[in-house]
């Protein structure tokens, strides 16, 4: 250190005091029959970053400390340049003589094939997924997701959801993420994790709107009878409950959950709209009818 060197003594006590949110986009823990088992961290990456490299430096110590497992930090980005600057060697400590030197692994467009061919997709799941992350915006992009829509329809329950949530969230905001969410309606009920939320809210978002549509047209009505104001929460209302009711049959009929006359009964007579969303939310997982119906457990 230079002669002129100002040295503080600082609080050594590393314990945080109050939580930290921190989350990471995907982490999956890889086990084989032989060796020790892995835990892979998947990062959508689209642009620079530069408080991002602490914060997987922060990522990998954390899963090694917890798990006692060796973590892996997988990068996938959609465009050429920001691909190279996660690939470059990160350092913490001197400059000289860094304690700890992180060197994501990475994948882009650069390296990473289109993937077009419903064959190719099926052969390898994973990949088409990285795949499709990483050319979202290339003109293929539709192709690519069609394709992998079709392979994970083959593949088994746990695989499906986590390919399809890593694939939604590396997808982000681009317009091939809207492609993604038509792709997955189909399958609303086979994608139960974050497509299922997506879409529910999706609905929701819908539903809200033709409330206002809706809304207006009844406030135009019964403005002249009981004032604008009154007609147009009626209208928001009702549109929520019927929006709400032809989610929820649709619901349960494409899962497969049998309705008797007085289930049906029940929910076309629910005039709460909260109500049918609660209804909605349990009928994602819900075995049969009444536990879509049943009543909260107390504590």
């Amino acid at each position: 250190m230079p002669d002129e060197a100002v040295v503080t003594a600082i609080d050594s006590d590393l314990t945080e005091v109050r939580p930290v949110e921190r989350h990471v986009d995907t982490l999956l823990r890889l086990e084989f029959p032989d060796g020790d088992p892995y835990l892979l961290l998947v990062e959508a990456q689209t642009k620079r970053d530069p408080d991002k490299p602490d914060s997987w430096a922060y990522y990998l110590s954390y899963l090694r400390n917890r798990y006692g497992c060796q973590p892996i930090l997988l990068v996938v980005c959609r465009d050429r340049a920001t691909a190279h600057w996660a690939s470059r060697p990160f350092r913490i400590g001197h400059p000289t003589h860094p304690n700890l030197t992180l060197t994501p692994l990475v994948l882009g467009p650069h390296n990473v094939p289109k993937i077009t061919e419903y064959e190719r997709a099926a052969a390898d799941v994973p990949f088409a997924v990285f795949s499709a992350i990483t050319h979202s915006n290339d003109p293929d992009a539709g192709a690519i997701l069609k394709v992998l829509a079709e392979a994970l329809h083959k593949t088994d329950d746990e695989s499906r959801t986590i390919c399809a949530e890593l694939a939604a969230s590396g997808l982000g905001g681009t317009p091939a993420a809207g492609i993604w969410r038509n792709l997955m309606e189909t399958g609303l009920f086979s994608f139960r994790g974050f497509v299922a939320e997506g879409l529910r809210e999706e609905g929701r978002v819908e539903g809200r709107e033709e409330g206002r549509v809706e809304g207006r047209a009844q406030g135009r009505k019964r403005g002249r009878e009981e004032g604008r104001s009154v007609g147009l929460e009626e209208g928001h209302r009702q549109g929520r409950v019927a929006e709400g009711t032809e989610k929820l049959i649709r619901l349960l009929e494409v899962r497969g959950i049998p309705l008797s006359d007085d289930a049906r009964l029940r929910i076309t007579a629910c005039d709460e709209p909260e109500l049918l969303d609660l209804w909605f939310d349990r009928g994602i997982t819900a075995a049969t009818a009444d536990e879509v119906f049943a009543d909260p457990q107390p504590d």
